[in-house]
């Protein structure tokens, strides 16, 4: 990872860059009218006194000293060069109003340019994580992305977004802009990412990103939020993409299990199977009471991943740990699988 001077260095280099390419005409035309003068003042001007010609260095210097007012060579005998120490200063100030003291100035104001500046830092980054729409999840994403230590560009199409001063403050270069653009994702530096996360609340918008950020960076990860079930199976089979998650998916489960009194905690897919993190405390005189850890995983088909004891959890337990009354497991499984798991820690409902 860059270190932030070295970052901040590349970035003011890209920034003057992308300025010059901006103001290059009015900078060549300054430049023309300096060389211009300078060279018409070197084959023609004559000294009063001996009559030579000045050195092209200083001929050149009183063209540029002329542009601000300062007379270098004496006023000349010659009508043509008369009219030059008029036509300099009028034409090369002005040039110099208009072009090399607004490239200064937007250089030194990073406020004032805004999204030039941020555009600038972006390309700084590679195999970073792009993160296409600021909502509740492209916030929450960006903060998990940051716990791993991981950069992260943004990009979102309202300026007035909840969450834009929130990922301004993190410190995470946000393009305000419509990522269905090719442009705009290309702004984000798609060609050296390393993945994309389309996760706006237009499921087409998702899709229309994935698969331009995969045009440009073929190689790229891309990460989806879906909401139908059935078009995010296709999208990962038919486009290629690696992970496609359906929050709706996600989330009936979720509701489906409470109601039942499940206690899920998460949900997430291994392939096309759906499975749960469940938390479950043995209740007395259930009939899970006294079975152990590998009793419970071979009748029931699932995985005990916490065994928790008076406040002390221990992960991946031994086989041979028994179920307690009061304690509390954390298992993963299908919704079925935890269905009977409920079924057997119910006292009046348990088979011995």
């Amino acid at each position: 990872m860059p270190r932030p001077r070295t970052r901040f260095l590349r970035a003011q280099l890209r920034d003057a860059s992308v300025l010059f390419q901006e103001f290059r005409w009015s900078l060549l035309l300054f430049a023309l009218i300096v060389f211009g003068g300078g060279l018409l003042l070197h084959l023609f001007y004559t000294y009063p006194e001996s009559g030579q010609h000045p050195e092209f260095g200083r001929a050149l210097y009183a063209a540029f000293s002329m542009i601000f007012f300062e007379i270098q060579l004496p006023y000349p005998q010659q009508t043509a060069l008369q009219a030059l120490y008029f036509l300099i200063p009028i034409l090369g100030l002005a040039v110099a109003a208009d072009g090399v003291l607004r490239f200064s100035g937007a250089l030194l104001s990073k406020q004032a340019r805004g999204q030039k500046w941020i555009i600038a830092m972006a390309s700084t980054y590679k195999n970073h994580i792009i993160v296409c729409g600021i909502g509740k999840v492209g916030y929450r994403v960006i903060l998990e992305l940051q716990k791993f230590g991981r950069e992260v560009v943004a990009i979102e199409i309202n300026p007035e977004g909840r969450f834009v001063e929130k990922v301004n403050r993190l410190g995470v270069p946000l393009i305000i802009a419509n990522a269905r653009r090719s442009e705009n994702i290309r702004k984000a530096g798609v060609e050296r990412a390393q993945a994309i996360i389309p996760c706006t609340d237009n499921e087409l918008t998702n899709l229309d990103i994935a698969l331009d950020a995969r045009e440009i960076n073929p190689g790229i990860n891309v990460v989806m939020r879906m909401f139908d079930s059935d078009l995010a199976r296709r999208i990962e089979k038919g486009f290629g993409i690696h992970t496609a998650f359906s929050t709706s998916a996600l989330s009936a489960p979720i509701f489906a299990s409470a109601a039942m009194g499940l206690n899920v905690r998460h949900s997430f897919y291994v392939g096309e199977d759906l499975l749960h993190l469940g938390e479950v405390v043995i209740q007395p005189a259930a009939a899970l009471v006294d079975w152990n850890v590998a009793h419970l995983e071979g009748e029931l088909n699932l995985s005990v991943i916490s065994y928790e004891t008076d406040g002390s959890p221990c992960f991946h337990p031994d086989d041979s740990q028994p179920l307690e009354a009061g304690s509390r497991i954390l298992v993963l499984a299908s919704l079925e699988t935890l269905r009977k798991l409920h079924t057997l820690n119910t006292p009046e409902d348990g088979l011995r």
